[in-house]
């Protein structure tokens, strides 16, 4: 387990546009920066505590839950 403070992860985002959620966590948790990738793009693989990617499908909709790391 690791000691990232704040809110981490956000379940509740799933279904809903990419850059709206990018806000919604940003603003849930200021300790971190939040970006859109694309489902399925290529990532590194080390953890961050200040880090939250949002995984989109084409259509800009989130498809996985975003969480720190």
């Amino acid at each position: 387990m690791t000691d990232c403070q704040g809110k981490r992860s956000w379940p509740e985002l799933v279904g809903q546009r990419g850059d709206v959620a990018v806000v919604t966590i940003e603003r849930e948790n200021p300790r971190v920066d939040a970006f859109v990738i694309l489902d399925g793009s290529d990532v590194t693989m080390d953890f961050r505590c200040d880090r939250v990617r949002v995984r989109v499908n084409r259509s800009g909709i989130v498809v996985q839950t975003p969480g720190i790391g």
